[in-house]
């Protein structure tokens, strides 16, 4: 049996997998159980009660991480014109040009999220075959189009901990919000900061629960199961 596997067993002898607990519990047992030699990433899994075959149902936004996200982000910008000096000064990593495009075309995807002024999307739209299935297409939904007065902002909040979120085909979300050494207050407050967003996304249309269950886990470590209408209320 490898070493995770033992870690893992062991893990699930320290809490009840039927118990649904206040967030700050929960926290506090997945920094117990993340026993990897690596800082493990700490993430929220949550199934919703939303139609995803209705598009008014649709859950896409993005949320800025109070304590950041504890890792290095690479970010591409489809820019040109001034909007590439901009995009450059205010650090971002890889500019989206003519010859960028190309590379991406041909499968490139070594960065971690995407984003365009509105003028090169007419340019980028064949892109959405390689970047659509990697959640790096750039989308006005998803906050990644932005006017070019806005390029600075945008990096600035991606270093800082901006995470894009959107659910999958079976009503899904899978969001990372921190790492195992972070503080369990650190961690509340992303936590805290994500479910805000996600209560404000709740669709108009939809009907019943809105949050049938949520987990939370590391990278490594099993899931430990919250209570959604604490989550929502935003208690510890």
């Amino acid at each position: 049996m490898s070493r995770r596997g033992k870690n893992y067993l062991a893990s699930l002898e320290e809490f009840d997998r039927d118990t649904l607990y206040r967030p700050r519990e929960g926290f506090e047992l997945v920094k117990k159980m993340a026993k990897a030699k690596f800082d493990e990433t700490v993430e929220v899994h949550m199934r919703l009660g939303i139609d995803p075959r209705q598009a008014e149902q649709q859950i896409r936004s993005a949320v800025v991480m109070p304590a950041g996200l504890g890792k290095e982000v690479t970010i591409l910008f489809f820019a040109e014109g001034e909007a590439t000096r901009i995009a450059e000064q205010a650090g971002a990593d890889l500019i989206g040009d003519d010859e960028m495009i190309e590379k991406i075309n041909g499968g490139f995807t070594d960065f971690d999220v995407a984003f365009a002024v509105p003028e090169m999307m007419r340019k980028i739209g064949r892109l959405g075959r390689v970047l659509g299935p990697r959640g790096l297409m750039p989308s006005p939904k998803g906050g990644t189009v932005v006017q070019e007065d806005d390029i600075e902002r945008a990096i600035e909040e991606t270093r800082s901990g901006r995470v894009e979120f959107r659910n999958d085909r079976t009503a899904n979300l899978h969001v990372p919000i921190g790492k195992a050494s972070f503080s369990v207050d650190d961690l509340l407050r992303n936590f805290n900061a994500l479910m805000d967003e996600i209560r404000r996304r709740r669709p108009a249309a939809m009907k019943g629960v809105y949050i049938k269950k949520l987990v939370i886990t590391s990278t490594m470590g099993p899931g430990v199961k919250l209570d959604p209408n604490v989550a929502l209320a935003m208690e510890e």
